[in-house]
């Protein structure tokens, strides 16, 4: 990585910061369990009808939106959330990283689709947030990162240069996005969740550690 090229680092949270086995367990485990409870229906049965709902709206604000779900499912998501808190890990080297850019005056910001009440359970359980100049949810802007408006608000909300800025997401449809947009450091994760097998991760080169991008001497 030449950081001498690079101003600002846009930083996905969930599955590129943090482990994404949180939340595979939280929404394919313990909602079901939890729904399964409330509607006196059967585990699998529970999993097997919440998987079409989730599916039908993946790659949409709505499958991102804490209140969505908890209004959909008649479940306190943020309450379930910190019930199984104990799972949030963040990755190896991703606060080694941080202080490595704050030290050499990087700005920095976390651009996310997680719901600000989903950013606050994570944050609260691992106080990351000091080390961002911005931390951005795309339901702020009302689209997901998927979409091209939300690259559009994001450079009129808080203007940057695609040319200097690194984004570094597991997600490669949000990272198709940010590319068409025209970011040109673009970067994902091997492994978002270490509970799964490595990724297909296409053209884009693919972090397995943040080690491997260490800002040392600039």
């Amino acid at each position: 990585m030449d950081w001498k090229s690079i101003t600002a680092v846009f930083l996905d949270m969930d599955g590129t910061l943090l482990d994404l086995y949180f939340d595979n367990y939280f929404w394919h485990e313990h909602v079901p369990l939890r729904f399964s409870e409330k509607h006196a229906i059967e585990l699998h049965a529970a999993k097997q009808h919440l998987l079409t709902r989730y599916k039908s709206k993946s790659g949409t604000l709505d499958w991102y939106c804490v209140d969505f779900w908890a209004n959909e499912l008649d479940l306190d998501i943020v309450a379930l959330k910190r019930e199984v808190s104990k799972h949030i890990q963040i990755f190896p080297n991703v606060e080694k990283f941080l202080k490595k850019l704050k030290l050499h005056k990087k700005y920095i910001a976390m651009v996310t689709n997680a719901h600000r009440k989903s950013i606050a359970v994570k944050m609260d359980h691992l106080d990351l947030e000091g080390y961002f100049d911005k931390v951005i949810s795309s339901h702020d802007y009302g689209h997901a990162k998927e979409e091209q408006e939300f690259w559009h608000t994001l450079m009129h909300e808080e203007p940057f240069d695609p040319a200097t800025t690194l984004f570094i997401d597991d997600n490669l449809a949000v990272l198709a996005a940010a590319e068409a947009y025209g970011i040109q450091h673009l970067l994902s994760i091997q492994k978002p969740d270490s509970s799964q097998p490595l990724q297909d991760t296409l053209h884009y080169r693919a972090l397995s550690d943040f080690d491997e991008i260490m800002p040392i001497q600039l």
